[in-house]
């Protein structure tokens, strides 16, 4: 028992230490900003409150438009237990990161590593935990997923402008806002994203309710049909944008380190995925009861709801979200690329600023190859995702505490509502599976299907996607008046 209580005494010790340290590494900047508090309360964030916000402002963004389409795949049914099954095993996975974060740094401040000017990231926790081979595909995965996660941001942005300007193409479009969202490189860090995060979820919340209320005004269309589902390959390609949908979680390690207290994020994930349930449900259901199998040719909700004031001020407020969703999933790409050409010291944000842009141009050249709104997000969630926030959280959570002293001297206990080791051995031995044969299996199958299927129907670099064709004469123009 006497081994056993020291190392409890030092594991609090130690979390003691995490929390003075984190302190001491913003004490510096505090003091710069002293006179300055109004920049301090909109620029430099690191309570509980400011991870909840990121969390759920970076959860549901473009994705919120494109799950009503889900629906028309799935039906009302698979839908609505879907979103509450992917939510709450997103919300365990969320947790379970967190808390080999914090097994993490305590190993590591043991043995006095100081993290002043460095931003932990997952794959160092990896390293860390599980060695250079976990480590690796930690990095291949999240980087990969982050950067196709900031693909299909500047894809929705160009999607969403054109419902209220169609004078441009959806490509120069993307050209356009590939510049505007270039501007992201100008964000240090997570600390600085206070009133960003706090904005976008105030912009999704309106977005989401727009769409409810606008549907449920709008009426069901003549003859609609909710026939959902007919085919395997949309069902599973319709999941699988559904586990994309509660799959933002690669950026919780980049959130928790820029927290004061990051051991106080364990359950903050869950309370943000929570009220996305209050956004998500809603606005899906009503849009699909409105519209019903409609929406398999119109994967962004937009395009279906009449054009007025208040659908413009929606699509305007998801621009701007947009561009934040996209800061949010490209900064752990701007530190990664900051550690490999030795920049990530450096305290001039100009300087920073430029070394980052390289960052940007693959991101720019992928959304003008592959402009399928809607599909991109199932196949990105069944190749990238499916393995990035959960197949390799609860493989890693399995493999650090496989040892009964690893068990025995854990930084963080098994929680209250599941307080057995071999509990969590079985629920992380579940989620394996399921996402591997589900979510990776099935789901890469039809979302690859149906990807495939639109490069075929459009083809790479497609000019506008799903764009409605021009009249070509005067005689097509007053046959589609006519009808």
């Amino acid at each position: 028992m006497l081994p056993q209580k020291q190392a409890e005494e030092a594991i609090v010790s130690n979390l003691t230490e995490m929390e003075l340290e984190t302190r001491e590494e913003d004490k510096d900047e505090e003091e710069q900003q002293s006179l300055f508090s109004v920049k301090n309360l909109l620029w430099h964030g690191g309570s509980a409150w400011d991870a909840w916000f990121s969390c759920a402002s970076n959860q549901v963004a473009q994705v919120l438009l494109t799950l009503p389409y889900s629906f028309s795949q799935l039906g009302m049914l698979s839908g609505i237990l879907l979103q509450v099954f992917y939510g709450l095993m997103g919300s365990w996975t969320a947790y379970i990161i967190s808390v080999l974060y914090i097994e993490y740094r305590s190993r590591k401040e043991k043995e006095n590593v100081s993290f002043k000017n460095h931003v932990i990231q997952w794959f160092e926790v990896l390293d860390g935990l599980l060695g250079p081979y976990w480590k690796a595909a930690g990095l291949a995965f999240n980087c990969t997923f982050l950067l196709f996660g900031s693909v299909i941001q500047l894809i929705a942005c160009a999607s969403n402008i054109y419902y209220i300007n169609d004078k441009l193409d959806k490509r120069t479009w993307t050209y356009i806002f590939g510049a505007c969202c270039a501007t992201t490189v100008f964000i240090p860090s997570f600390h600085n994203y206070r009133i960003w995060s706090f904005l976008g979820l105030g912009m999704t919340t309106y977005t989401a309710w727009y769409l409810a209320i606008a549907a449920f005004v709008h009426g069901q269309v003549d003859g609609v049909t909710h026939s959902g589902p007919k085919k395997l390959v949309l069902y599973f390609t319709g999941a699988t944008n559904i586990l994309y949908t509660f799959g933002g979680h690669a950026v919780t390690v980049e959130i928790m380190h820029a927290m004061w207290k990051p051991q106080k994020f364990k359950y903050i994930y869950l309370m943000a995925t929570l009220y996305v349930f209050t956004l998500t449900l809603p606005s899906a259901s009503a849009v699909y009861w409105a519209f019903g199998d409609e929406l398999l040719n119109h994967s962004n909700a937009f395009s279906l709801l009449p054009k007025n004031g208040f659908r413009d001020a929606a699509v305007i407020l998801m621009l701007i979200h947009q561009f934040i969703t996209f800061g949010f999933a490209c900064t752990p790409l701007y530190f990664v690329w900051e550690k490999v050409i030795g920049m990530h010291d450096t305290k001039s944000i100009c300087l920073r600023a430029l070394a980052r842009l390289p960052v940007v141009i693959p991101i720019w050249f992928l959304a003008i190859i592959f402009p399928f709104f809607g599909p991109i997000n199932s196949a990105v969630g069944a190749l990238l995702v499916s393995f990035t926030v959960y197949i390799i959280p609860a493989l890693a959570h399995m493999l650090t505490y496989r040892k009964a002293s690893a068990r025995q001297n854990a930084a963080e206990k098994p929680p209250f509502f599941m307080p057995s080791w071999t509990a969590m051995y079985a629920f992380n031995a579940f989620i394996v599976v399921w996402v591997l044969v589900v979510g990776f299996g099935f789901g890469g199958w039809a979302s690859m299907t149906n990807f495939i299927r639109q490069i075929d129907t459009f083809g790479l670099f497609a000019k506008c996607y799903q764009c409605k064709p021009p009249p070509s004469t005067g005689a097509a123009a007053a046959a589609a008046n006519h009808h």
